[in-house]
């Protein structure tokens, strides 16, 4: 089996020129294979504290959310999916990945600098 390609990318709502999200570009796994993909976000310490949801898309379909505020599945999601979180970083593991798995993962987080 072609090992599965990851491709992770990153949206942040709000605005801040200190807000800086990283990702890595693409990870490879092969089907069974367990991956970890990280999002480490510069301006918080707890990245809890900005509810970071995962995102999948698929081939240029419609992204489905995965899991919300670090690790709370949706309804649907698979069991082999997970969201963790340490310090400013969340993380969503695939345990098992299937040729299905294979997608654009995106971190989403909210930011809110002052205001109401």
């Amino acid at each position: 089996w072609a090992p599965l390609l990851l491709t992770l990318l990153t949206y942040c709502s709000g605005a801040s020129s200190q807000y800086v999200m990283t990702q890595e570009p693409s990870l490879l796994v092969s089907p069974g294979g367990t991956v970890k993909l990280s999002c480490s976000v510069s301006i918080v310490s707890d990245i809890t504290s900005i509810y970071p949801y995962w995102i999948q898309q698929r081939g240029g379909g419609v992204p489905r959310l995965l899991i919300y505020n670090a690790n709370v599945k949706v309804s649907g999601t698979p069991e082999r999916f997970s969201g963790t979180s340490s310090g400013n970083t969340a993380y969503l593991t695939i345990s098992g990945a299937l040729a299905e798995d294979d997608a654009d993962y995106y971190c989403f987080t909210h930011y809110y600098q002052g205001g109401v």
